[in-house]
């Protein structure tokens, strides 16, 4: 019985009941620039939980393991950031989840470089990955969490801004945030958004 769930999810006797979404784009072009720091922080959380993330299926790489207890999906799509809702949208269906079940990290540039805010839903407020996927869902009603990278200065073009590395002084909160972006996926498993919300946000 094991052995066909085995083939398909990659680990036998897990049933994923959540799905966490990195947004970025794939290729190592884009593996250091700010518009990646969805992937950094599922990379951290596979990292923390050894999941591998070595599947590509369902428009993504993703990996399937157990977080504080809970069967979940670990996953970055393939798609880049424009078409990320195809991603969002084949994983819900293969896993038979639904959007509330699945929590989305993106970059923001209406914050600072290193600020956090978990939101329950809202609109993609500009950014591309989220209008792919709200459009691909057709429901904003899904958890995330924004990672803060700033806006660029008036000179600079914000396509290549999101596109390249982040500066030497943004490095370090840039880093401390995704390691909070990853302790608020984990408390996100197992307690109440609105209970993770009231930690992370008021934290900053």
């Amino acid at each position: 019985m094991h052995g066909w769930w085995e083939k398909l999810m990659g680990k036998p006797n897990i049933r994923p009941e959540r799905l966490i979404l990195g947004l970025g784009n794939p290729g190592a072009q884009y593996a250091s620039t700010r518009h990646n720091v969805g992937f950094w922080t599922v990379d951290l959380l596979a990292e923390r939980h050894g999941i591998e993330l070595k599947t590509r299926r369902h428009n993504s790489k993703l990996g399937v393991g157990t977080i504080g207890g809970v069967p979940v999906v670990l996953a970055k799509p393939q798609t880049y950031m424009n078409l990320s809702g195809e991603a969002a949208r084949a994983l819900l269906q293969a896993y038979h989840l639904k959007p509330d079940q699945m929590l989305v990290i993106f970059d923001d540039i209406w914050l600072q470089p290193g600020i956090v805010r978990v939101r329950a839903k809202g609109s993609a407020g500009g950014h591309n990955g989220m209008k792919s996927i709200i459009g691909a869902l057709g429901t904003e009603v899904f958890p995330r969490v924004r990672i803060g990278i700033g806006h660029p200065p008036d000179d600079i073009d914000l396509a290549d801004y999101v596109l390249s590395p982040p500066a030497s002084e943004e490095r370090e909160p840039l880093l401390a945030a995704v390691q909070r972006a990853a302790d608020a996926c984990e408390a996100w498993l197992t307690e109440p958004i609105e209970q993770v919300m009231n930690r992370f946000n008021r934290e900053q």
